[in-house]
């Protein structure tokens, strides 16, 4: 036998591998591992009692009743992927090689680290009655009583998820006013001009927006805010970010960033030998936007998996460096984003933000470096090609939204 095929017959076989956290990254890497051919051991531990479950239809069709659940479709006895599920992750101990739970210690080979991340709590509310925040799927059994009882209710945070969630409950048939502490929506994700556009689809939906708007404190059946006004709530949902869920890695040597994130290198390994970390919690370099980078968004979780699971086999070593994409839908639009502006040195439009569908392009050096599409998937579609293509741009075309973004080539 030779050795490059010694060394992909160990790396399929003989090993234990534990991830984890069962949401999207925990699941699809321990699927990944299976596709791509190894025999080892696989262990998936969830700290929910749950079924495995993907999450944006929580703030969709769960919410709204129109399905009970949203359960991945993977048969995990017949993949041989052992779920634990109800099981909290509370330390790790890396010169054991032991995770330690609630219920005792797990022993790994090789330890994936996909815990996701949890929401921030608006200070002072945490355990208050009527209090909602919008991540699991209890949180969402909690909130379909109440948007179908037809509350007033106030969302705290106009991101993305305050977004979606109003969308919901105006559909239902809620009051529904959002306060947000910014002058705009989407003020941590995207820059002024781009998102003050998207303040008049609140009103356009019946929905109240309040920016400028901080909570002071919230009473029974009203949150009152730092101006000193009072708004009526029968339920405050909380929707102001969330923060990697990685406070249960202390003490274990492993490096965490300024978000409290894991920091992975471009191979989506850690600080410690034999962890990886992937998903919501973790950070990694980009050498395509020469930046590191955390991505808080469901098509990051599905496709980072893929490269731990080539990384942890060992048979062609993969680096990481994705063009990040998301999705939102809200107030009857739907919304996509691909690449990271942060870089670009120029932003252009196509079509008119007032209109149901436009465009903004951003470049760097002629290139396409991110694109935002409002009910343009077309665009979308066609700019995630230019973007991981590096394609150079010809600005005068791209403005023009009557012609495909493809054909807007400098070439």
């Amino acid at each position: 036998m030779s050795e490059q095929t010694q060394a992909q017959s160990q790396g399929r076989t003989a090993r234990r591998v534990v991830v984890v956290g069962a949401g999207m990254a925990g699941v699809q890497t321990a699927v990944a591992l299976r596709e791509q051919g190894f025999t080892g051991s696989v262990t998936l531990i969830g700290a929910e009692p749950h079924q495995p479950y993907d999450r944006p239809p929580l703030s969709k069709a769960v919410l709204l009743g129109k399905a009970e659940g949203s359960a991945f479709d993977v048969d995990f006895e017949a993949l041989d992927i052992e779920l634990q599920l109800g099981r909290e992750a509370l330390g790790l101990r890396p010169e054991d090689h032991e995770l330690d739970t609630a219920t005792g210690p797990v022993p790994y080979d090789v330890l994936v680290v996909a815990t996701g991340a949890e929401p921030i709590q608006l200070p002072g509310a945490e355990g208050v009655p009527g209090v909602h925040l919008l991540r699991t799927l209890d949180d969402a059994e909690r909130l379909r009583p109440v948007l179908a009882q037809q509350h007033d209710i106030v969302v705290v945070g106009a991101g993305w998820i305050g977004a979606e969630f109003a969308t919901a409950a105006r559909e239902a048939g809620c009051a529904v006013t959002v306060v947000e502490a910014a002058d705009r929506p989407l003020a941590g994700a995207l820059p002024a001009e781009v998102a003050a556009p998207m303040a008049a689809w609140y009103a356009s939906s019946g929905a109240s927006l309040r920016t400028h708007a901080r909570v002071e404190r919230i009473e029974p059946g009203a949150v009152v805010l730092d101006d000193g006004s009072r708004v009526p709530a029968g339920a405050v949902v909380v929707g102001i970010g969330a923060r990697p869920a990685t406070a249960w890695l202390a003490g274990s040597g492993i490096a965490l960033g300024a978000h409290r994130e894991v920091v992975a290198d471009d191979h989506l390994r850690t600080s410690v030998p034999d962890v990886y970390a992937v998903g919501d919690c973790a950070s990694f370099p980009s050498g395509r936007y020469e930046n590191r980078l955390l991505v808080h968004h469901w098509d990051n979780a599905l496709q980072g998996p893929r490269t731990v699971a080539a990384n942890i086999i060992g048979e062609a070593p993969a680096a990481y460096d994705p063009v990040p994409y998301f999705w939102s839908e809200q107030f009857g639009r739907f919304v996509q984003y691909v690449g990271h502006h942060a870089p670009a040195d120029t932003t252009l439009w196509r079509g008119d933000p007032s209109a149901p569908a436009w465009t903004v392009c951003w470049l760097r050096d002629t290139r396409l470096v991110a694109l935002l599409a409002v009910g343009r998937p077309r665009d979308l579609a066609q700019g995630r090609r230019l973007i991981e293509a590096g394609t150079p741009m010809n600005p005068e075309l791209l403005v023009d939204p009557s012609k495909p973004l493809k054909a807007a080539t400098a070439a």
